[in-house]
């Protein structure tokens, strides 16, 4: 199956006739996604390659002739809010936030209004996610023949905080014969839309994925709150971990800054060793290189089999 998309998932780009969305659009055509009409207020009328441009995402709808289930959104932070704002006023129902450096209670308030009108938010500052073979939507993976090579149809799905590494990490997978079911780059970013426990029901529901592997960093809660959530669910879907940034436990590397901007450590509980402890003790295993990563997954998957879970 996969999470969020199917091939008949059709999304906008609000802000394509911006150059990273020109080519974002461009990609994602590429893969066989399903592009619908773009959003640029006051370019209504233009089309960028061969996907028409409106006004306003009432009239992207309008013109499709049917609901749209999704929005690739990158238009400049001061004006993110009010674009994310008009996808969920008018049905939009997975938003996918590209732009990075949107103001904190700005992004509060997206993801409280997504809340309330059930439509979900992947970022802000991610690339997006895939469905390999079925759908990209974002920059996630680059050009088209570059995401085929990486991301190749399986049984693992895929969180990371870090675009960049979504790809790395897939093509690991990838490479190792294993595959990707869904890989979702969830953002960088203090405050997102869609945390590591918030997409587990999905990936927990979806009889495609057999495994999850998640790449994290230092700074914020996402992993407790994993942690929790699988111990509340009583989910026995195997997790693998890669923690970058240990570096920062260094006493001669205090202060350093790493990463994103949700790489803010607060507290002990906050840094990468008490993350790899906490992560350790709930039985999900932190490996310590990205080319151990599919060994680690064969492992639990191999511990799983004999209980016949999942259809292994």
């Amino acid at each position: 199956m996969s999470i969020l998309l199917n091939k008949d998932f059709t999304f906008i780009v609000q802000g394509i006739t911006g150059r990273e969305a020109v080519n974002l659009t461009r990609e994602c055509l590429d893969y066989g996604s399903k592009v619908v009409g773009g959003v640029t207020p006051g370019r209504k009328g233009r089309e960028v390659h061969g996907v028409s441009v409106f006004d306003t995402v009432a009239q992207a709808i309008e013109n499709h002739g049917s609901p749209i289930d999704g929005s690739v959104v990158t238009v400049p932070p001061a004006f993110t809010k009010d674009a994310v704002f008009e996808a969920i006023e008018n049905g939009i129902g997975l938003i996918v936030v590209v732009t990075e450096r949107i103001p904190r209670l700005d992004v509060a308030q997206m993801v409280e209004l997504a809340d309330e009108r059930g439509a979900r938010i992947v970022g802000p500052n991610c690339l997006g996610l895939i469905a390999p073979g079925v759908c990209k939507m974002g920059g996630i993976g680059g050009p088209a023949k570059d995401a085929a090579k990486a991301y190749s149809p399986g049984s693992v799905g895929v969180m990371s905080r870090s675009g960049g590494m979504t790809t790395e990490i897939s093509s690991t997978l990838t490479a190792a014969g294993l595959g990707v079911s869904t890989a979702v780059s969830i953002g960088g970013d203090a405050i997102i839309g869609s945390t590591y426990a918030e997409l587990m029901p999905l990936f927990e529901a979806d009889d495609q994925t057999q495994a999850i592997v998640i790449y994290t960093e230092p700074g914020g809660r996402m992993e407790a709150e994993l942690v929790d959530w699988r111990s509340e669910a009583g989910s026995e879907l195997p997790i693998v971990a890669f923690m970058a940034g240990k570096f920062m436990d260094d006493e001669e590397m205090k202060g350093m800054s790493f990463g994103h901007a949700g790489t803010i450590v607060e507290g002990a509980e906050d840094s990468a060793t008490q993350k790899i402890a906490r992560l350790q003790d709930a039985g999900i295993p932190v490996v310590e290189r990205i080319d151990e990563i599919p060994g680690a997954v064969k492992v639990k998957l191999a511990v799983g089999a004999p209980a016949g879970a999942r259809g292994m």
